[in-house]
């Protein structure tokens, strides 16, 4: 959580930053994952968590009443900021090889199904200091 004071203004502001790194998305099959077993766990959780991003994110995209925060523990932390009460960013990585091009055409179109949503206005927590 973020807390910051204009000494001059007496003026409070409180928000929060969550950084996501989800490093490791990736084929089982290119990374060899599938022969280290606490390898192919943790890629399989990311996996997992991603696709729950994702069906979060069609939620919202859709104008759906239900959104499924509650599907993984990425999204439930990340319910404040995609629930219209933040922003979010999000970097994708792409590598530059050949062998690459489906992995980094995957990423490409989830980024493009992410931007398509509209989150609506953060909500500004200002206060006053009396």
């Amino acid at each position: 959580h973020l807390h910051g004071i204009n000494e001059d203004t007496g003026t409070i502001v409180e928000g929060s930053l969550n950084l996501c790194d989800l490093a490791g998305s990736e084929r089982l099959d290119r990374s060899g994952a599938a022969a280290d077993a606490k390898r192919l766990k943790e890629t399989q959780a990311i996996n997992k968590s991603l696709s729950c991003l994702g069906d979060v994110f069609n939620a919202l995209g859709n104008g759906s009443p239900h959104v499924p925060y509650r599907n993984s523990k990425l999204t439930y932390l990340l319910q404040d900021c995609l629930s219209g009460d933040g922003k979010a960013l999000m970097f994708v990585n792409l590598s530059p090889t050949m062998e690459s091009g489906n992995e980094s055409l995957c990423s490409l179109r989830f980024a493009q199904r992410v931007n398509s949503v509209e989150l609506g206005k953060a909500t500004k927590h200002v206060y006053r200091n009396h």
